[in-house]
């Protein structure tokens, strides 16, 4: 009786937590698409085909819901390429093929939309626009940290660290807009073309 219990608790606390990501990915990709102040939580319930006041049920206000989604999808997104057993291993050449490789899929396949929620508009309530920079700011320790590496072990050639990695985070915020439309083999394939064009601006020679 006792596990059968702890089944069906288990089961309610899936389906909320896909019922929560649902709705944070859904909000970022409106504020993504619209902009801050032109995104309501009427927006978001009609895109998710449900009521307003179910959307109360997990967030008090458009606020709350925003924040929620910046910090989740944030967090998430940096804790995947800080994760990757690929960018932990090996010459700096290969982990940080590894990083972009993994952070232009995520972008396309996952988070098309929202990846704009980054952008930091001058607009957006200043809470949030710090927050956004504190998560922008270690997604990119994740990329200069394996840039400075292989730049002190000989493996890369740069004008300079930071209009690298700008010029890298600027191609791969594009992703979703250049391969978005693609499938299968084809997507793969221009992923692949994206990642070695990034991988040029550190070759030596």
């Amino acid at each position: 009786m006792a596990d059968a219990a702890a089944g069906q608790v288990g089961r309610v606390q899936r389906r909320r937590g896909r019922r929560i990501r649902e709705i944070l990915t859904t909000a970022a990709e409106l504020v993504g698409e619209r902009g801050y102040d032109a995104v309501s939580l009427e927006d978001v319930a009609e895109r998710l085909d449900v009521t307003k006041g179910s959307l109360y049920y997990y967030f008090p206000g458009k606020d709350e819901l925003v924040t929620a989604a910046i910090e989740t999808l944030g967090d998430d997104w940096t804790s995947r390429l800080e994760s990757l057993p690929a960018a932990r291993e090996g010459s700096a050449t290969r982990r940080l093929r590894a990083l972009l490789g993994e952070h232009v899929r995520i972008a396309v396949r996952e988070y098309p939309a929202a990846l704009r929620l980054f952008l930091v508009p001058s607009t957006w309530p200043a809470e949030q626009r710090t927050r956004i920079k504190e998560l922008r700011l270690r997604h990119d320790r994740v990329f200069r940290s394996v840039l400075t590496e292989g730049l002190a072990s000989g493996e890369f050639a740069v004008v300079a660290v930071d209009p690298t990695l700008q010029c890298m985070h600027a191609a791969m915020s594009q992703a979703p807009v250049w391969c978005g439309e693609l499938r299968g083999a084809e997507q793969e394939r221009a992923l692949d073309e994206l990642v070695d064009t990034l991988m040029k601006l550190v070759a030596r020679g």
